[in-house]
């Protein structure tokens, strides 16, 4: 059996590790480079139990449980660790003078930690990019193959009614399944096939390099200014660096994922609030300033399974803020999927039958 999988992101990489573990034929087309997009600069925070109530919630303590597993099966250094969490508010400057020190010494006064929502066996965190690359890496290992190209439609059999491949750049890469996990960028692919809308939302970030100064506590702070109230993230990792998240929004998708920019006003608003929380967070530690487009869908679940009327064409895409998290379930998942086994974990919930298809019409005219 064959199987192309379109996207070199962390759904792509994990979905063509556990196919290659099942001995089935892969090749992954990315049209930039691994981790180009949010696999490669989300913050990479795992919770196991975040998800609790809602449809999330078996992908997600299944993916977490992988998480903890694959660096005994994969070679490699990604940072992973287990972290501790917490959440609060910064107070307003007038506030923090009256506020006593922070229970977190690193921390400004005024940095309020409310209480502790994450332990070290319910919270952990990964680098993004380097847990995407190392799993790529293992899959090519296996035999998998990586090509460069741009994916410009489905390749289907004479009567239409199955999909035989991809077409790449004026080829076609024979294939008896097709997986789609682009991200927001799976969107295009509704030009193809009955596929659902999946949005891009525009998340920027800063990264300091911090060294061993932050310990291994993920932050989740209610921040205000004259701008108005927002969330703020923190995400030490253990290879020394520090993600900062916050100012979501949303704005045109480019074509490119190489193309991604952040908006310069967020980027300055977040410094901002950044050295408010911190004396560590100076301007020279930074080591980037960028921005993501997370992959959203219409009722916030991911679309995993197949993709409705296109025979031998699978979807995985959609996975929001957790992203980083569920792709390990997902992978397996999508293996188990297109092996015909029945799947550790129920897909039904995210079957892309459950939205109406996008009109390829409205997205030729944007």
């Amino acid at each position: 059996m064959r199987v192309v999988i379109c996207g070199g992101g962390v759904i792509g990489a994990c979905t063509a590790y556990f196919l290659r573990r099942r001995g089935i034929d892969v090749t992954v087309v990315e049209r930039t480079e691994v981790a180009a997009a949010a696999s490669g600069k989300a913050g990479g925070f795992l919770a196991r139990d975040w998800c609790a109530g809602t449809p999330l919630d078996a992908l997600a303590r299944r993916s977490f449980a992988l998480h903890a597993q694959l660096p005994e099966e994969i070679a490699g250094d990604w940072s992973y660790r287990p972290m501790s969490a917490y959440n609060g508010f910064v107070a307003s400057d007038d506030d923090a003078r009256r506020t006593a020190p922070s229970a977190l010494p690193w921390l400004s006064d005024g940095v309020v930690i409310a209480r502790r929502i994450g332990t070290v066996e319910t919270t952990a965190i990964v680098h993004p990019r380097k847990f995407t690359s190392a799993v790529m890496n293992a899959a090519l290992a296996q035999g998998a193959e990586l090509r460069a190209g741009r994916v410009t439609g489905i390749a289907r059999r004479a009567d239409g009614t199955r999909a035989r491949g991809v077409e790449v750049d004026g080829d076609v890469i024979e294939a008896d399944a097709v997986v789609i996990a682009m991200g927001p960028w799976s969107l295009l692919a509704a030009q193809w096939m009955s596929l659902p809308a999946v949005y891009g939302q525009r998340s920027p970030s800063i990264v300091y390099d911090l060294g061993a100064d932050v310990p291994a506590d993920a932050l989740f702070l209610e921040h205000e200014d004259d701008a108005g109230a927002v969330s703020i993230e923190v995400f030490p990792r253990a290879d020394g660096s520090t993600h900062i998240v916050a100012l979501s929004d949303i704005a045109p998708l480019p074509l490119d994922p190489a193309a991604v920019t952040p908006n310069t006003d967020a980027i300055a608003r977040l410094q901002i609030m950044c050295e408010r929380l911190s004396p560590l967070f100076r301007p020279e530690k930074i080591i980037a300033r960028q921005a993501c487009f997370r992959p959203v869908t219409e009722d916030g679940l991911p679309l995993i399974g197949k993709v409705p009327q296109s025979e031998g064409v699978y979807v995985a895409t959609g996975h929001n803020v957790w992203g980083i998290l569920n792709a390990p379930a997902t992978g397996e998942a999508m293996a188990q999927l297109i092996a015909g086994d029945a799947t550790r974990v129920d897909l039904s919930p995210f079957d892309p039958a459950r939205l109406r298809p996008l009109d390829p019409s409205l997205l030729q005219a944007h």
